[in-house]
């Protein structure tokens, strides 16, 4: 990959899309990942505004660190970049305690992306208020691969930087921009849960593994093709990309017959 050039080509598009738009800059959240500290470097080197929105919600005190060390970063080396602090945990608590009594094992996803959803929802009132546009953090295994995110959580955005950037190539366009050490080391998580699990710990693979059955799952390949951990691997893509196909594709629309109506 041509990093330089794909750094400066991703800048001009959001610099373009912007002008385009009529809006004056962007908003992220931070979570003190790989993906919001590389997309929101990017927004940042257009320019044009940036306000990074810290939101936790019941968060491990590692993550939040890795968010205000990055933020602060951003401030150091680039103008016009803001920063909000929105502590989310009251409301997620009293969201929760406003809901019926249910089994607790039944509604633990459910309210893990309820965490993403409360995420966004912030993003827009502030993007609302000063004419930001919503940046994405999601990259093209997570977004077009596993689909491993919140649909109208962290999948609620305007526009999407990195989405076609696999996960290694988002790592070298980190280490081309000079993100802090602590970001890049840092095992890929989406912190929506209390016990910290990272993304592996959740899909039961690597990044690098998951490029890999995705690059042959394009070539045409089937389990057949292999054995071991490499067959593992990519039975476990196949049931990601197969049951969250819905948030890959459009909204399906019903349409009607032009002789009903």
């Amino acid at each position: 990959m041509q990093t330089e050039k794909v750094v400066d080509h991703i800048v001009k598009w959001l610099s373009d899309y912007a002008a385009k738009a009529g809006m004056k800059g962007f908003t992220i959240g931070i979570s003190g990942g790989i993906d919001s500290a590389v997309t929101s470097t990017l927004c940042a080197k257009t320019g044009l505004e940036l306000l990074c929105l810290e939101m936790p919600i019941h968060q491990h005190a590692h993550q939040v660190g890795r968010a205000v060390n990055h933020i602060e970063w951003l401030q150091e080396n680039f103008d016009k970049v803001s920063q909000e602090k929105i502590n989310l945990t009251p409301v997620f608590d009293s969201f929760v305690s406003a809901l019926p009594k249910v089994d607790e094992d039944s509604r633990f996803l459910t309210l893990a992306n309820a965490r993403a959803r409360l995420r966004m929802t912030t993003l827009y009132y502030f993007a609302g208020l000063e004419k930001y546009l919503v940046a994405g953090t999601g990259n093209k295994v997570e977004d077009f691969g596993v689909g491993f995110y919140t649909k109208y959580g962290d999948g609620g955005v305007d526009l999407s930087p990195i989405a076609d950037l696999l996960k290694s190539e988002v790592y070298e366009i980190a280490r081309f921009l000079g993100i802090n050490q602590e970001t890049i080391d840092a095992a890929p998580t989406d912190g929506l849960w209390a016990d910290n699990r990272s993304d592996e710990d959740q899909i039961g693979a690597t990044y690098p593994e998951l490029e890999w059955a995705m690059q042959m799952q394009d070539e045409g390949k089937t389990e057949n093709d292999f054995s071991g951990r490499r067959k593992e691997v990519f039975l476990i893509f196949r049931k990601f990309n197969s049951a969250n196909r819905h948030k890959m594709v459009p909204i399906p629309i019903c349409e009607i017959p032009i002789e009903l109506k």
